[in-house]
């Protein structure tokens, strides 16, 4: 499997980003979006540039306007991946930030949502992300997931998964290519118990749902596909 693509097209990152604010949650600062008021949550697990990707915050702005109490933590612990840091390349800041201990961490963040009076819980996990979202899919600690793009994600995952789970992969993708995204599709088809839902995106690449150009029409078209597909599964699945 090929990393690179994870890297490419780096975002321009900014504190700021977004309509809502930073809290901590579970002693992570966490970029929150919504009314508690809903009684539902959708956590979004992030891709190796971390939680204050401006895609991303904006995305979960969209999710809190479907009703959903929205959180972005900050696993990397304001130590995002840096592709102009030249002594850290990916292979060497990953060994700080392995998807393990980030799963480890996001069960706190589960706990701090239910604390809050939040019935029920949804994780869309992107990249990096994906991996820890299926990790609570298999032990049922979400009503719902879905992953975009995922990165690491393993046939054995997938036979794992206990809840329903959406899987958004794109066509060119070396990372999670069409042809691993397939066996995941075969492998659900036979989980009968498992509702699914899986989709492979023509003409773009891994990374698109929230690494897209503006000011290319297909490519915005194509994030906000995603976005809607993203959004139907968990207003189904996260009640």
């Amino acid at each position: 499997m090929s990393d690179h693509q994870c890297t490419e097209n780096p975002p321009k990152l900014d504190p700021n980003s977004g309509s809502c604010h930073v809290e901590k949650l579970a002693g992570l600062d966490s970029y929150v979006s919504g009314s508690l008021h809903s009684n539902l949550a959708v956590l979004l697990v992030s891709h190796v540039f971390g939680y204050e990707t401006p895609h991303l915050r904006k995305l979960a702005d969209k999710v809190a306007e479907a009703g959903f109490y929205a959180v972005v933590p900050d696993f990397f612990h304001g130590d995002p991946y840096n592709p102009e840091n030249h002594d850290r390349p990916l292979p060497v800041w990953i060994k700080d930030h392995g998807q393990d201990k980030a799963f480890e961490e996001s069960k706190p963040v589960v706990d701090a949502l239910k604390n809050k009076g939040i019935t029920a819980i949804g994780v869309a996990g992107f990249c990096w992300g994906a991996k820890i979202a299926v990790e609570l899919a298999k032990q049922e600690l979400v009503e719902a997931t879905v992953l975009l793009h995922p990165s690491r994600v393993t046939v054995d995952d997938i036979k794992g998964v206990k809840v329903p789970i959406a899987v958004l992969g794109a066509e060119f993708d070396q990372v999670s290519p069409p042809e691993l995204v397939k066996q995941f599709e075969d492998i659900l088809a036979t989980k009968t118990e498992v509702k699914s839902f899986v989709k492979i995106f023509p003409r773009v690449k891994h990374g698109w749902t929230v690494r897209y150009n503006v000011n290319d029409p297909f490519e915005v078209e194509a994030a906000e596909e995603a976005h809607k597909d993203m959004l139907t599964w968990l207003i189904d699945h996260v009640k």
